[in-house]
């Protein structure tokens, strides 16, 4: 009996592999989407998503052009392939949709979101917080005798870091502002 020989890409299974080769991918996308910036666009918008089921990982919105009354609104959403091109196909057919882009998939984009962490502690926790904000390039924006609130930018993966790092050292309280994101390039 030869040995199994697998590589990357191949589509040989490993024994010990127990994943269900049948089960569909769940991706996560970014969506951008520039609509009217009128009453009732952002819950039409939401209830898209709400009322087929589909979940919204991250949202943000903000007027982008004060002349043409237009406000961009980023979503951030997982679905099966199927799934996600079904969100955009609906989102590009309603009537105050201007344009929808898929960032994951147009080429590179930047994406960042702000945070802040409310971080309560004394002595070593204290001054453990302080050094790993110093690694994490977070700023202390409020200070008490009993605890720190840090402002942080970065992607949501080093925002879910510094979360994880700061949760031992008495991390009370938690506010994210969602991804903001552009395509890279012209």
């Amino acid at each position: 009996m030869s040995p199994l020989n697998i590589t990357k890409g191949s589509t040989s299974h490993s024994a010990y592999d127990l994943r269900d080769p049948n089960a569909e991918v769940i991706e996560t996308h970014t969506l951008a989407v520039l609509v009217d910036n009128e009453a009732g666009v952002l819950a039409r918008v939401i209830g898209l998503f709400s009322g087929r089921g589909y979940n919204i990982d991250s949202l943000t919105v903000a007027e982008v052009d004060h002349t043409g009354h237009r406000s961009r609104i980023t979503v951030v959403t997982t679905g099966t392939p199927q799934v996600i091109d079904q969100i955009k196909a609906q989102l590009g057919r309603m009537v105050p949709v201007h344009e929808v882009h898929d960032l994951t998939v147009d080429g590179p984009a930047v994406q960042r979101e702000l945070a802040l962490f409310k971080v309560a502690g004394k002595g070593d926790a204290r001054i453990e917080a302080l050094r790993l904000a110093e690694i994490f390039r977070a700023n202390v924006v409020d200070s008490t005798l009993e605890s720190f609130v840090f402002e942080i930018t970065g992607t949501p993966e080093k925002i879910d870091a510094f979360a994880e790092l700061m949760r031992p050292l008495g991390l009370r309280e938690m506010a994210r502002t969602g991804v903001a994101a552009l395509a890279r390039g012209a």
